[in-house]
């Protein structure tokens, strides 16, 4: 099926194709979670991944940084080693829309970083609202709790949650794990 709605909710596993070509053969958890590459991470989940342009830089306090045009967030430690050979070079930095959170709703026990954003469209969806937001040049969309009230124009600060963040080569679009 060309539905990855109805591929996610159906099969046990999924071979996510492009162009004739094998991305990944995976069940539908993996796929989600550990996406092989770019094209994989964008295919699967609604609204798919946010996607930004980056480097990856070590700091004098001795944590590597996901740095982008409006953005600096420190990788958490536990997972920092598997960058170190990436250091200076140009990545992309992705994570999923329920991985961006209002700081006034976090939910507990997870890594967060702040970064500020411009908010550009606000989608009420009842049990939800999908904030389609600015960071630089750079469109993104966060899912947050329905109690955050923003409006149109405004300067906010939001929340990564840094435990469910992906980073990808950006020669060659697969995932650096």
């Amino acid at each position: 099926t060309h539905d990855q709605v109805e591929a996610m909710t159906m099969a046990t596993r999924i071979a996510v194709m492009n162009q004739g070509v094998l991305q990944q053969l995976d069940s539908p958890q993996v796929l989600y979670e550990a996406p092989a590459n770019l094209f994989v991470a964008g295919f699967i989940g609604s609204p798919s991944m946010n996607f930004f342009p980056a480097v990856l830089h070590k700091k004098d306090d001795g944590k590597i940084y996901i740095e982008g045009v409006k953005y600096s967030v420190p990788i958490p430690e536990n997972r920092a080693d598997v960058y170190e050979a990436h250091l200076g070079k140009d990545v992309i930095f992705g994570i999923r829309p329920e991985n961006i959170h209002n700081p006034d709703f976090v939910p507990p026990n997870i890594h967060i970083e702040y970064a500020t954003a411009k908010v550009d469209i606000v989608e009420l969806m009842g049990n939800e609202i999908f904030l389609h937001l600015m960071l630089g040049t750079v469109a993104f969309v966060a899912r947050v709790d329905p109690r955050s009230g923003y409006s149109v124009g405004e300067e906010i600060r939001i929340a990564f949650d840094m435990q469910n963040f992906h980073i990808f080569d950006a020669k060659t679009e697969e995932a650096i794990r």
